[in-house]
């Protein structure tokens, strides 16, 4: 887009009723800060997970609970392209970054864990339910790089 331009669509009037009203008060609850993120516990994220997928049967289910609740949030919030979308951007420019981000770092570990690499690719509830945990976790932790580059 080079340029842009106002164009006036159309001219309507607006009828008001005569009759006295009130306008409300701008609530100030929420007003000039941004609220404290909702982070889940991780007996509550492991027992979402136990809900929707307890059917699988991992081969060591408390290694696959420590890399989706500890290693694989700490590996995306690593990569250099995500943080700086989380740095310099908007929260959905953020998640297309971390999507891409949980992309890398889960082909990165198919070779050490097959097993939760072939959920991640096969099983599109999994990979939706792993996306969206991990994004909270990783979009909830302070931004620690101050060197951030583009990329």
């Amino acid at each position: 887009m080079d340029s842009y331009r106002i164009e006036k669509q159309a001219l309507q009037k607006i009828m008001l009723p005569d009759e006295d009203s009130e306008i409300e008060p701008v609530p100030t609850a929420a007003g000039g800060h941004r609220p404290e993120p909702e982070i889940d516990r991780l007996s509550n994220i492991i027992g979402q997970f136990n809900d929707l997928f307890g059917g699988i049967e991992w081969e060591d289910a408390d290694r696959v609970a420590q890399l989706i609740s500890e290693a694989i949030p700490e590996r995306v919030a690593a990569d250099n392209a995500y943080r700086n979308a989380r740095k310099h951007s908007d929260r959905e420019n953020a998640r297309i970054e971390h999507d891409k981000a949980l992309e890398r770092v889960m082909s990165s570990m198919m070779k050490d864990d097959n097993q939760l690499f072939k959920q991640f690719m096969d099983n599109d509830g999994f990979k939706r339910w792993m996306t969206d945990t991990v994004f909270a976790l990783t979009s909830a932790q302070p931004s620690t790089d101050s060197t951030a580059r583009v990329e």
